[in-house]
C-alpha cells in the first residue's frame, strides 16, 4: 500500500473502520502524541473505493471492538449525566444484527450507513456526524461527533441523539466552537437529505454483498495508531 493519503484500495480488500475517543487526555492513548486512543474498531470490507466515495460493508456475525464502562456495564445503559465521565474501557464482541454498508465522501463531516432487517427489508439510512475519514495503510479513522440524523425510506428524516450532543459539550468534551461547526455539517447533511442527493438517490438499498466475502478477521493490533486525527 501507499503511505497515508496515497492509500486506495480494491472491492473485495479488508480494512478497519474505526473511531477515536472523544474523552480527556487521561483517557488518550498515553504516548504523549496527542492522540486519541481508538474506543471503536469495526473490521469491513471495501465494496468500491474512488475519488468521489468510499463504501464498506461490516458483514453479520464481525468481531469489533466498543466501549463499555470499566465495571463492564452498557455504555447507554448508563444515566446521561454521567455516560461520558465513568471510566471506560474496551470490549471485544460480535455484531449480532444485520449487516451495515457505510458510504462516505471525500471530506464529509459525515457518512452515511444502510441497514436492513431480516430477508433484506430496507430499513433506514444513519447519518453519522463525524471527522472526515483520515486514510492509512490499514483502514479509515474518525472522532464521532454524537448528532445523529436517521432517514426513513419515504425520506422523512428526524434528528437522533440531541441530548447527547448537549450532554457533551457540558462535560467538556466538545467547545462551542466544535459544537456550532458539527451543527452546521448536519444542517448541510440535511440539505443533501431534502435534495435526495447523493448518496441517497444512488439506489444503495439494492445493493448486495458478494456471497464469496469471507468476513474480516479483528486483528491483534485493532489499536495501532499511524492515523493523526485533530485534537
Amino acid at each position: 500500500m501507499a503511505g497515508t493519503g496515497e492509500v486506495r484500495w480494491a472491492p473485495g480488500d479488508q480494512i478497519l473502520w474505526r473511531y477515536r475517543d472523544n474523552g480527556g487526555s487521561d483517557r488518550g492513548n498515553g504516548d504523549g502524541s496527542g492522540r486519541r486512543a481508538v474506543h471503536i474498531c469495526r473490521p469491513v470490507t471495501v465494496v468500491q473505493d474512488t475519488g468521489e466515495l468510499l463504501a464498506v460493508w461490516m458483514a453479520p456475525g464481525t468481531e469489533c471492538v466498543r466501549p463499555v464502562l470499566a465495571d463492564g456495564t452498557q455504555v447507554h445503559a448508563e444515566p446521561l449525566a454521567t455516560r461520558y465521565t465513568a471510566p471506560r474501557t474496551t470490549v471485544r464482541s460480535t455484531w449480532f444484527g444485520t449487516g451495515v454498508l457505510k458510504l462516505a465522501r471525500p471530506g464529509d463531516p459525515w457518512s452515511v450507513w444502510l441497514f436492513w432487517d431480516r430477508g433484506w427489508a430496507f430499513r433506514n439510512w444513519y447519518v453519522n456526524l463525524e471527522e472526515p475519514l483520515v486514510r492509512w495503510s490499514g483502514g479509515v479513522d474518525s472522532q464521532d461527533h454524537f448528532l445523529d440524523i436517521s432517514v426513513n425510506p419515504d425520506r422523512s428524516w428526524r434528528w437522533l441523539d440531541e441530548d447527547e450532543f448537549a450532554q457533551a459539550q457540558r462535560v467538556g468534551l466538545m467547545d462551542r466552537a466544535t459544537a456550532a461547526r458539527v451543527r452546521e455539517a448536519g444542517r448541510a447533511a440535511v440539505e443533501v437529505i431534502q435534495e435526495w442527493g447523493t448518496p441517497f438517490r444512488d439506489g444503495w438499498e439494492h445493493w448486495r454483498p458478494e456471497p464469496h466475502w469471507q468476513v474480516p478477521p479483528l486483528p491483534d493490533d485493532w489499536d495501532r495508531t499511524p492515523a493523526h486525527m485533530p485534537s
